[in-house]
């Protein structure tokens, strides 16, 4: 199968050409891989020309097994890209994989879980006691980004001071995941972390002997920080004040709540985001619904609970 894994790195230098997550093409390679170890251990051992689809639904039903729906339709995804590269290079005449569907899936079958109030003032204060005093201006600032903007881990990590339009108050998100830019303006709060921080920025780079670093969040070294390091450093903050189930991604989750429970539009919070459905915004509603809060003060049992209070 070396002509396979030839191919396999050929997709995804293409694939990482196009401006991909390396995280998401580490995925792929893993999925990749485990088909073609599969069709090498086919007897007797299938061409390449000859995969069809017959034999690729027998690895599906295969990979499949004890797995959930979410899980399938990712395999079938990434099949079908690479099916579509190799159709390109002339491996196989059509693509079999191209029509074909995955598992119906439910989007509210997992509601995003959101940060309460409470818990991001404990990470906040947290953040603010951090001994170093360039750490603490960091994390403050990356806080400010996460929640003030509902921005990605991979478009934080991106950022350039360049990105940074402080007379307009607007951060430039590169949103290579979906592949559209946008310019978000920035909430009060984040505004003055971002300028409290980047002086503090300036005279760190100074101190580490570091000229013309570009990006915007830089660690100790002077260097961009990179999306790693920005996962550990909020889970750390997190665990200090004794909320390790927090993860940065709950941040993105608890911005678009909080935003939609506050009266903002859906098609507001969907460009925000960067989404390129509007289905995949509806999630949150579920879980923050102003107007559901406002039935809910009109229930019975309110009156129930003021009755029994005059008591």
């Amino acid at each position: 199968m070396r002509r396979w894994d030839h191919l396999v790195d050929c997709y995804l230098e293409e694939y990482a050409a196009a401006g991909r997550a390396a995280t998401t093409s580490l995925g792929i390679r893993r999925e990749l891989d485990r088909l073609g170890q599969w069709l090498k251990n086919r007897r007797p051992r299938p061409h390449l020309e000859e995969v069809n689809s017959d034999l690729l639904i027998a690895y599906i039903r295969a990979r499949s097994a004890f797995h959930s729906k979410a899980t399938l339709s990712a395999v079938i995804s990434k099949m079908r890209g690479m099916g579509e590269f190799l159709t390109r290079e002339g491996v196989w005449i059509s693509n079999p994989l191209r029509w074909m569907r995955g598992p119906k899936l439910d989007p509210y079958r997992r509601l995003p879980r959101r940060i309460s109030p409470t818990v991001m003032t404990e990470i906040w204060e947290t953040a603010v006691t951090k001994r170093s005093g360039f750490s603490r201006w960091l994390w403050v600032a990356v806080l400010g980004v996460l929640y003030g903007t509902g921005a990605r881990r991979g478009e934080i990590e991106r950022l350039d001071t360049s990105d940074w339009d402080r007379e307009n108050g607007v951060l430039r998100l590169d949103g290579r995941k979906t592949g559209r830019e946008r310019s978000v303006p920035v909430p009060a709060l984040t505004y003055q972390c971002l300028e409290a921080y980047l002086p503090r920025r300036q005279n760190h780079l100074a101190s580490v002997g570091v000229q013309d670093e570009q990006a915007l969040f830089v660690n100790r070294r002077g260097c961009r920080l990179s999306g790693t390091a920005i996962s550990s450093g909020i889970k750390n903050i997190a665990t200090r004040c004794g909320h390790k189930q927090v993860t940065l991604h709950q941040f993105r989750h608890t911005c678009a709540s909080d935003l939609l429970e506050g009266g903002t539009r859906l098609h507001e919070v969907q460009r925000l985001l960067g989404h390129q459905t509007l289905q995949t915004t509806l999630r949150y509603v579920q879980i923050a619904d102003p107007q559901l809060h406002e039935s809910m003060q009109l229930h019975p049992i309110n009156e129930f609970l003021s009755a029994g209070g005059d008591r």
